[in-house]
Order: structure tokens, then C-alpha cells, then sequence
């Protein structure tokens, strides 16, 4: 590991002083000068490149430090676990106002055929009933990747949990509450499984299925 690293100092230093000397030099032949660095000189920009180098590198995720699941979230390509978990609380929102809506066309966009079908024949119950629902999304209490799971047919699948506090009101036709308290807010727990292609050319995520615990 020690002459891997050596090699990268010495790389960078390279460019580091071919920077150095292109600015001094020029690139005019008119402008043309002879510099050389003595020891001390040459001593100092090693040590500052060699700083800055292993600061990169203490940056940079070490998988043997990653716990078991964060290393396979490091195997998903161009993946952020912030980015991931900003990205699902957000589609979380949109689904739940969609299902509430009976908006079937925002919920193909969000989920996949399957979980769709299962969405739609709520929806179409619902509309046959008269009922209509309302839901206020309060706050998330929690929002956490519990596992991974790599398919054959070259996907991912994040299993997400969501913990969150919601008002949640059936209707009837004449738009009597028959379920739910508009003054009561349930803390819900919820486990959705979000899924994507492992091609790097892919980022969007779709909700194949939903679970409460």
C-alpha cells in the first residue's frame, strides 16, 4: 500500500510542478527562463502534495469499515443514501396524495404495473362506493434503508421504512366521516420497497410494493 501511494505522490507532484513552471515559463519561446528547485524547495511541495493527497484519500469510503449493508448500497452505481433517502420521503408524499386523489395517472409514473393494478382496483372500489379519502401528511419521524437485494434480471431492490405521522379520513357520499379522526394523528409505520435497473444510465426508482408493521 506504502508504494502504491508513493506512486500517486509522485504523480501528483509532477503535475503539480509542470503547473508551477508553466506559469513561470510561459508558453511564448520569448518568455523562456531555466528554473531549478533546490532540496529544501523541492522538499516543501513534496510534503504539501503528500498532505493534500492523503487528505483526499481519508475522504474516500473505506468498504472494510462499511457496515454490511452500506457496502452493498456502495455496489448501486451513482447511488446517494442522502440523495436516496431525500428522493423517497418526496415520492412517499406523492403516493399517498395520489392514492388518496384516485390520481391514477401520477401513480403509474411513481409504481410499478403490478403494485398499480392493486392501487387502481382500491381506487375504482372506493369511486363504486362513493367514499372518498383525505390524507395530511404531518411530519416523517423516521425514514431508514433496512436491506438490499441484487435480482438475476440485473436489479436492485431497497427496502425502506418509513415512520410518520398522518391525519387519515374516509368519506361517504354525503361527506360523513366513516372512518378516522381529522383531530387524531396516527404515527404510521410503513415498509416500501423501492426499485431500478443497475444500469448507471437509470436513476429512477419505482415502488413495487408496500407493507405495514
Amino acid at each position: 500500500m506504502s508504494g502504491y501511494l508513493d506512486i500517486i505522490f509522485l504523480l501528483v507532484l509532477v503535475v503539480f510542478i509542470f503547473s508551477r513552471l508553466k506559469n513561470v515559463l510561459g508558453t511564448g519561446a520569448e518568455d523562456t527562463k531555466v528554473i531549478m528547485l533546490n532540496k529544501e524547495q523541492f522538499e516543501k511541495i513534496y510534503k504539501e502534495v503528500k498532505k493534500t493527497v492523503e487528505e483526499e484519500l481519508d475522504e474516500s469510503p473505506n468498504l472494510e469499515n462499511l457496515s454490511p449493508l452500506d457496502r452493498d448500497l456502495a455496489k448501486i452505481p451513482n447511488f446517494n443514501k442522502n440523495g436516496f433517502i431525500t428522493g423517497a420521503q418526496k415520492a412517499f408524499e406523492m403516493i399517498l396524495s395520489a392514492f388518496s386523489k384516485g390520481d391514477s395517472a401520477s401513480l403509474s409514473k411513481l409504481v410499478n404495473k403490478e403494485l398499480l393494478k392493486k392501487f387502481e382496483k382500491v381506487i375504482k372500489e372506493r369511486q363504486e362506493q362513493g367514499i372518498t379519502a383525505e390524507t395530511d401528511l404531518i411530519s416523517f419521524v423516521e425514514t431508514e434503508v433496512e436491506s438490499v437485494k441484487f435480482t438475476d434480471d440485473e436489479r436492485v431492490n431497497l427496502v425502506v421504512k418509513f415512520v410518520s405521522e398522518q391525519v387519515n379520513l374516509l368519506k361517504n357520499a354525503e361527506g360523513e366521516v366513516i372512518e378516522g379522526d381529522e383531530n387524531y394523528v396516527q404515527k404510521i409505520s410503513d415498509v416500501w420497497t423501492f426499485e431500478k435497473s443497475l444500469n448507471p444510465k437509470v436513476n429512477n426508482w419505482q415502488l413495487c410494493s408496500t407493507k405495514k408493521c
